[in-house]
């Protein structure tokens, strides 16, 4: 499974089923779990964990150092889970050790060609990064989040679950979960009704979350003032929940 034309460190552990194709080079300290899939001209270095059932396509560079000026060698590390799909020319930093020491992606995400994960940051699970993408270090991003192509994420931002940007997106603030953004800078537009209608939440409940975007929004509310309105609707709905979550633990301030 391991072309001839691959360079695979003795130091790295692979599964007896990973595939690894031509000018391939896989570095110390990586580990690979079965049924992976590695493109030919990929470039892996660890620290790195990959865990089952990942595609890495041709061109990409997986757990390189990260350019941070901060950084001075330390032993970080990048942790990816299972069944992602990592297309071609895609980079991802492992961490530094003034933040988590570790960039961790989990499991079932969509990372589309040319996309930049920086150090520190966090991937969810089921999101999709389209082409161009760029996070910044120490982004999160929630679970189903989904970036549309050239979107732009400032450092230390968070990304809510359920959340959506629009194409060319520059964040720079909070996205609170389930809210659709576009802009540059990014506004707030609505609830991500199609995509939480794909995922089989309620009408009632997305109803709710409606109501609740226009208190959060529309009402020319204060921020506190908003969320405390919003807190009497949690006997109704618990997904709002969610959201008012989400806007509290902002530390940077939410996009408005």
């Amino acid at each position: 499974m391991i072309h001839e034309a691959a360079i695979v460190d003795p130091g790295a552990r692979l599964a007896d089923d990973v595939s690894v194709g031509p000018w391939s080079l896989i570095g110390a300290d990586v580990e690979i779990g079965p049924g992976t899939v590695i493109e030919p001209h990929v470039v892996i270095r660890g620290p790195t964990i990959i865990g089952a059932g990942n595609h890495i396509y041709q061109f990409s560079s997986i757990g390189e150092a990260t350019p941070d000026l901060k950084y001075r060698n330390e032993p970080t590390r990048l942790v990816i889970g299972d069944n992602n799909i990592i297309r071609e020319n895609v980079t991802i930093h492992r961490g530094t050790v003034q933040d988590r020491s570790e960039t961790t992606i989990g499991n079932d995400n969509l990372i589309m060609a040319y996309v930049h994960i920086g150090h520190d940051s966090v991937l969810g699970n089921n999101t999709i990064l389209v082409n161009n993408t760029a996070l910044a270090g120490h982004v999160h991003v929630g679970d189903w989040a989904i970036l549309s192509g050239y979107t732009l994420v400032h450092q230390f931002c968070k990304i809510g679950a359920h959340s959506f940007s629009g194409m060319g997106t520059a964040i720079g603030k909070d996205v609170p979960a389930y809210v659709t953004v576009s802009g540059s800078p990014a506004e707030a537009k609505t609830i991500n009704v199609e995509g939480l209608r794909r995922r089989g939440f309620s009408a009632d409940a997305i109803g709710q979350l409606r109501r609740a975007f226009k208190i959060l929004y529309r009402q020319g509310l204060t921020l506190e003032l908003a969320l405390q309105r919003l807190e009497t609707m949690l006997r109704e709905t618990p997904e709002v929940q969610v959201l008012i979550d989400s806007v509290r633990a902002s530390e940077r301030g939410i996009v408005r």
